[in-house]
């Protein structure tokens, strides 16, 4: 008996059945694939399967094609359909029993074999506060992390701090040049000793040695460096957890360099002895034939991020052990996650799926990095304050709560919706739009159909909707629509999938929604019908919004 194809991506429940019918009827001709089921671009038809293209030349194509045909016709789930002279398969639904689907989304993304799934991101340093370059980590990571536990993913968050080694032992050396007690400082002033004390290191050949110095010191973990380290991670936290929240960020895991400190050494003598890392140029390398070598540590004995990353993941399979770890870190850092997967595997570390998640830059209206006037780095409470104040200036009649909830929706929203892999412009402007592709856009739809929900007063909907126009059966099709782009978000851990989903189909219910006046309707068959779609729509937006980050606003 042939085997059925495991299917990696679900396909949509409303055609389940039919897809396992041609899956076996593909089977029996020895075309053993996963079904390429696909939302389709063309007039009058909803899907489309593309697996029958690259088989054209096919000794059997003519055979296959009639039995497709023949099982199709007498499908009732299939409305109508066309087989093109390339054979692309079109397919146009029955949606007769469309209710049942549309009244269990959540159902029916579960995933009959869940993983155990750690998403690294955010990735702060202590001593330096949170800046617009963290913005896309943390939109991107969160929305990966909702998606992966709406399907049924155990998921665990780790923000994996900056919080050792020389950044860390300049705020120190600096701290004790300047006799600043360190117990005494807070955020604010931390914020401006940062870059200085970077700077000093660079430009004062005396400074970099009492630097070098306290490093030492740090790693040696002599108590009274030691302790100044815990007031300045405590400091940094603390301001950490105050703009995330108030962004809406929350973390499972708050682990840092420093957590695995002491996992190095030990690590790399058992390396040593099992002939994984030598000594080249006074400097430790692995022993994998790589060009250029792979570094470990340097001559003066400093461990680099590499070194850092690969006891982390050691720690993470000792400790918590997950099937997959997504790496939610900007394009830039592509090579560094080459060489850590690499290495692991060279290192025979237990085999586990390990994905950077690579994103683009956030750049200003002209294209160029996101900076402050004088040239530094933009902090993230800068940005939520300049977008919060826009927003006021334009809605002044609305609530505080409310446009914080549009500021964050336009920071996430505005973000999400742009391939992770390419650069943007940030143009506050644009992004806050009611009539273009935007969160407050988005908001504004879900908003207009709760009014309509509300004033029909009848809350408690349920029954059979009864598609009458061709709006209404658009907005149908695009609801169902949600499983397959779920499973493409998470296939390619691509957010911008879901976000232009959220856009189109708050497009396709203000078209219904402008087709007629629903509360005016004097059937009440029909006005229930169409009140019933209004509360999937919503539905399905609440679950699209939780999966983006966003929060629903009551009004606008």
């Amino acid at each position: 008996e042939k085997q059925k194809i495991d299917r990696k991506v679900q396909v949509m429940k409303i055609v389940e059945s039919l897809i396992d019918e041609i899956n076996n009827l593909f089977n029996n001709y020895d075309i053993n694939e996963k079904i390429d089921f696909k939302i389709s671009n063309v007039e009058n038809f909803d899907y489309q399967v593309n697996n029958l293209v690259k088989y054209q030349n096919h000794k059997k194509i003519e055979e296959i094609v009639n039995k497709i045909n023949l099982l199709l016709d007498k499908n009732e789930l299939i409305q109508n359909f066309e087989i093109t002279n390339k054979y692309f398969i079109n397919l146009k639904i029955n949606l007769t029993n469309c209710d049942k689907f549309l009244s269990n989304i959540e159902e029916n993304i579960l995933i009959p074999n869940p993983k155990r799934i750690l998403i690294d991101y955010g990735g702060p340093n202590i001593g330096k506060p949170l800046h617009v370059g963290h913005l896309r980590s943390l939109n991107i990571g969160r929305s990966l992390k909702k998606l992966n536990k709406l399907i049924g993913n155990e998921v665990v968050t780790d923000i994996h701090l900056g919080d050792w080694g020389m950044p860390v032992a300049q705020i120190i050396a600096y701290c004790e040049l300047e006799n600043i007690d360190i117990k005494t400082l807070k955020a604010e002033k931390l914020i401006d000793i940062y870059p200085k004390s970077s700077s000093l290191y660079s430009d004062s050949e005396e400074f970099e040695n009492l630097a070098k110095e306290k490093n030492k010191e740090l790693n040696n973990q002599e108590k009274e460096v030691l302790e100044k380290w815990g007031f300045l991670k405590e400091i940094s936290i603390d301001s950490i957890k105050e703009t995330l929240f108030l962004l809406g960020h929350d973390f499972d895991l708050w682990l840092g360099e420093s957590d695995v400190n002491e996992l190095i050494e030990p690590m790399i003598e058992l390396l040593k002895d099992d002939g994984k890392v030598g000594i080249d140029d006074n400097a430790l390398v692995s022993t994998q034939d790589s060009d250029p070598k792979i570094l470990i540590a340097k001559s003066d004995g400093s461990y680099l991020y590499l070194t850092t990353d690969i006891a982390t993941i050691k720690n993470r399979l000792e400790n918590y052990d997950f099937d997959k770890t997504l790496y939610v870190v900007d394009a830039r850092q592509k090579l560094h996650f080459i060489q850590l997967f690499q290495t692991v595997e060279y290192f025979n570390f237990p085999k586990r799926d390990y994905k950077h998640v690579e994103f683009g830059t956030i750049n200003n209206e002209e294209g160029k990095p996101f900076k402050t006037r004088d040239g530094g780095t933009k902090k993230l409470l800068d940005l939520y304050e300049e977008t919060y104040d826009y927003i006021k200036s334009i809605n002044k009649n609305l609530d505080k709560n409310v446009i914080h909830k549009l500021t964050n929706t336009v920071l996430t929203y505005s973000d999400l919706l742009t391939n992770r892999k390419t650069d943007y412009k940030f143009d506050l402007e644009k992004f806050t739009n009611i009539s273009g592709k935007t969160g407050i856009y988005v908001q504004y739809a879900q908003v207009r159909a709760k009014k309509i929900i509300k004033n029909s007063k009848k809350e408690n909907l349920s029954g059979q909707l009864n598609i009458t126009t061709d709006e209404e059966r658009n907005l149908v099709v695009g609801l169902l629509n949600l499983e397959l782009v779920i499973n493409q978000s998470i296939k390619f851990n691509e957010p911008h999938h879901l976000a232009n989903y959220l856009y189109e189909i708050s497009n396709l219910f203000n078209i219904f929604y402008q087709d007629e006046n629903i509360l005016n309707l004097d059937n009440e068959d029909l006005k229930k019908s169409k009140l019933l779609l209004i509360k999937y729509f919503l539905n399905t937006t609440k679950l699209v919004f939780g999966c983006l980050g966003i929060k629903p606003v009551e009004e606008m």
